[in-house]
């Protein structure tokens, strides 16, 4: 059997009887949040390191802040604080901002500031917080110190809660309480681990992924394949809605927060039904490896310098979520028993996949890669997506290239494949993609 953890959102049935106390409990959970953030900074300007969770657990722990939820929630908030500030301090952006503290400060007609509102965070109940009815569709949820009332006070917070059609909760690791900001209301994630028939031995056959702008993804088979996923939706969406929102009357009302809120779910919708449809045709190609491209670093030339992609190019870039959709995919390539290793990127794009020479100049256009050694034109994403599933930086690989006969001009290095995605039917081949119906 393959141990799997799996997320089930769900309905609050009860919402009117407990969200006062989960709204008591998200506001707690941003109070302590501000907290760690301005011990953080502080040891920050002194000391020039940034805390660890451990550290933020050690000095908080007596915080009059931290008894307002329960001691494995507080301790939930504070890893994901110093999991913000490892992620801002290792980028390599100068962009990137340190974690902001979570507040919205209202205005007068005059500039001066009436009042600040704590948002309501995302609170996360682990095991010895939570006691969960099968039968009745019930999860008890333990209160922080703060929040009860008085000694014979309930000391949880009992959620009754309904799934999709179908779903079973059962071996409940983890509740998430979320606030839809758009909606105004909580909901529940359920993360159960879930334990399914070991998948059949995959194939010894090995893909190789390259992550992009313009295609955000190109695959390379040994099967002397490749396919192409145009970014084109991703970009499109990423002009579309930061135009949107700074056009709203107040960047922190409804409407921006619905513009968000969309914005956050087509892109999450996107990178599951990519991850999908690339695990499938791995499958159907026999693939039992996947080396996906390693881009940290990948803002910065070999000297270190921040390397320019263009107005728009640097504007996808910053917003490329690449770290989460190759998460993604190593989730749903476990369940077919596929490995995701990544690999180093370095030089894949600028030699050739065929011959192994390497030219920078050789990239004549963004979309084409041509070799004057081996008279071959190809596209240069899929060149980098067969570099990548060759490994052509680890040293047992550097000999095993193999000769590829053929017109290269015209096969599968040059013609790969288009899939395009399509919100009501995924990824679809680019001849069929405008025929598809709901």
């Amino acid at each position: 059997m393959l141990e799997v953890h799996r997320t089930h959102r769900a309905t609050i049935r009860n919402h009117a009887q407990v969200a006062e106390s989960l709204d008591r409990h998200g506001w707690s959970a941003s109070k302590l949040w501000n907290a760690a953030n301005y011990y953080s900074r502080q040891v920050w300007d002194e000391t020039g390191e940034i805390p660890d969770h451990g550290e933020l657990k050690d000095e908080l722990k007596t915080h009059p802040k931290y008894k307002g939820l329960h001691s494995q929630s507080s301790q939930r908030v504070l890893e994901e604080l110093a999991e913000a500030f490892n992620s801002w301090y290792g980028s390599d952006d100068e962009r990137d901002n340190p974690p902001g503290y979570r507040k919205t400060n209202y205005y007068d007609d005059e500039g001066n500031r009436v009042h600040e509102e704590h948002p309501r965070s995302t609170v996360t109940w682990k095991q010895n917080g939570i006691k969960h009815d099968t039968k009745n569709d019930r999860v008890r949820l333990s209160k922080g110190a703060n929040h009860k009332e008085h000694p014979k006070a309930w000391e949880y917070i009992l959620v009754e809660y309904e799934t999709r059609p179908g779903v079973t909760v059962e071996n409940l690791q983890q509740v998430r309480a979320v606030y839809d900001n758009v909606k105004g209301h909580w909901e529940l994630h359920l993360v159960c681990k879930d334990e399914i028939e070991t998948p059949p031995e995959p194939g010894n056959e090995t893909a190789g992924i390259d992550l992009g702008i313009s295609n955000f993804a190109a695959v390379a088979y040994s099967t002397e394949d490749a396919d192409l996923y145009p970014g084109n939706r991703l970009k499109q969406d990423g002009y579309y809605f930061p135009k949107e929102i700074a056009n709203c009357a107040d960047s922190g009302g409804d409407e921006a927060t619905r513009l968000q809120h969309k914005w956050t779910e087509r892109r999450r919708h996107f990178f599951h039904s990519l991850a999908k449809h690339i695990v499938q045709r791995c499958v159907e190609k026999g693939v039992g490896r996947i080396n996906v491209g390693d881009l940290e670093g990948v803002r910065e030339d070999e000297n270190g310098e921040s390397k320019n992609w263009g107005k728009h190019g640097n504007l996808d870039l910053h917003g490329w979520a690449f770290d989460r959709f190759t998460n993604i995919l190593k989730y749903k390539a476990k369940v077919e028993g596929i490995e995701v290793v990544e690999v180093s990127e370095r030089n894949t794009s600028k030699t050739c996949c065929v011959c192994g020479r390497e030219d920078e100049s050789q990239r004549v256009e963004r979309g084409l890669y041509v070799c004057e050694t081996c008279d071959g034109a190809f596209n240069a994403d899929v060149n980098g997506a067969e570099n990548i599933r060759l490994d052509i930086n680890e040293e047992s690989n550097s000999e095993s290239r193999p000769v590829l006969g053929g017109d290269r001009s015209t096969g599968w290095l040059a013609q790969p494949a288009v899939y395009l995605h399509d919100l009501s039917c995924g990824f679809q081949p680019q001849a069929q993609v405008v025929d598809c119906k709901p």
